[in-house]
């Protein structure tokens, strides 16, 4: 966590925020570009994240999202959050109609496999995102769907 972590986490608690996020996505793939693709908002707010590279599920064609992410042992944790607004983050669908994903930390790429959570282990999974993250708590009242938590795991070179 960095200096302005509290900030970014009251920023990310505005209710209006998720009407904000083409704006945010903007600003943040121009820091990106400015930076050589090694850091976004996210690393400005001191907060862990990756960059999720997978093929839309229709056209095939290898989108990039910015994701706050929790670093775990085993990989990365990652949520379809969206600010806890009403719809489904597209890149949830193209994560789940894909095999295997990539994952860029400070413009490293590998490639991981993917697995969604459920019941203890999304439990456990969900309570350490909250502590990076306390908003993700808040997302879940805003919304009325469940929001999906995955565990993104490197594939080991043999």
């Amino acid at each position: 966590m960095g200096a302005l972590t509290p900030l970014a986490i009251k920023i990310g608690s505005i209710s209006w925020m998720p009407r904000l996020l083409p704006q945010i996505v903007v600003v943040d793939s121009a820091v990106q570009r400015v930076t050589g693709q090694k850091y976004g908002l996210l690393d400005i707010g001191g907060l862990p994240n990756i960059t999720l590279r997978v093929a839309g599920r229709r056209s095939g064609v290898v989108r990039s999202t910015r994701l706050l992410a929790v670093p775990t042992e085993k990989g990365w944790l990652i949520a379809g959050s969206y600010f806890g607004g009403p719809r489904m983050p597209q890149w949830v669908f193209n994560l789940r109609a894909a095999d295997t994903a990539e994952v860029g930390h400070h413009g490293q790429y590998e490639t991981v496999t993917w697995r969604e959570l459920d019941g203890e282990e999304r439990g456990e999974a969900w309570a350490r995102m909250v502590d990076v993250w306390p908003n993700f708590d808040l997302y879940v009242s805003r919304t009325e769907r469940q929001i999906p938590v995955f565990l993104l795991e490197p594939i080991a070179l043999i």
